[in-house]
């Protein structure tokens, strides 16, 4: 049975999230603080979880941080009174997979959980196949696992965001092309007309801070003033399959 987490500390709010969440046949975990809430995420993963950002003893933005950091294929649904534009960019940064704003439609709520829980079924269906296909690229001695979501360089794991992986999949994609923060931004964060493009540059920041040999002089991922980036790898193996 398809479970959710909802890590919320207003009383009268959870009773209104688990009688929604159970009229659509879904289990129920409830955590009232960030540190209750970590456990039970420790304890037994849920299908998907609803996290306030203001908790007690542990905030949403931390506990958003390790979920993705331990667990990234378990969708996070960032419930928030907080309509800041800033605090949307960070959570998105962090791997949050949407963002809704308090007073929220309970259609519009249980709509955006049952989205982000059919790309995690979906994903988890294409990794379990039995000799699926996995997404390589190889670059100077970085080698990436799409697939397993899995990172190396010079043989040495490497730690990376759900999100991060997005990105650099699309770069890969798309070798040598000029690509515009815009455009980045409704492919990989799936945000048509964004209001900040910061977060783009922020998550190229970190990709050059783990891939590249000398961050300060990048050689994979270029800065295009007034167009963009653009991904070069050279002599790789780009989007080849295994």
């Amino acid at each position: 049975m398809d479970s959710v987490l909802v890590i919320e500390d207003s009383r009268a709010m959870q009773r209104t999230l688990q009688r929604l969440f159970e009229s659509d046949a879904l289990e129920v975990q409830i955590a009232s603080d960030g540190v209750a809430g970590l456990e039970i995420f420790q304890k037994q993963p849920p299908s998907v979880v609803v996290l306030d950002l203001k908790l007690p003893r542990l905030s949403g933005k931390e506990l958003c941080r390790s979920f993705k950091t331990h667990m990234p294929s378990v969708p996070i649904v960032i419930l928030s009174a907080n309509d800041e534009v800033d605090d949307k960019v960070l959570l998105l940064e962090l791997g949050a997979d949407d963002y809704v704003t308090k007073p929220f439609s309970p259609k519009e709520l249980l709509a955006r959980v049952r989205r982000a829980m059919r790309r995690n079924v979906q994903a988890a269906e294409n990794v379990a196949q039995t000799g699926i296909q996995h997404e390589l690229l190889t670059f100077s001695d970085i080698e990436i696992d799409f697939t397993a979501m899995e990172a190396t360089r010079s043989g040495s794991a490497l730690s990376m965001t759900a999100q991060e992986f997005k990105l650099l999949r699309f770069f890969a994609r798309s070798p040598e092309r000029v690509i515009s923060r815009e455009e980045l931004l409704n492919e990989v964060w799936g945000y048509q007309n964004y209001p900040s493009t910061r977060t783009v540059d922020n998550h190229i920041l970190r990709l050059r801070q783990k891939l590249e040999h000398d961050p300060g002089n990048p050689r994979f991922f270029l800065t295009i003033h007034g167009a963009g980036y653009k991904f070069v790898p050279g002599t790789s193996g780009a989007g080849r399959k295994s």
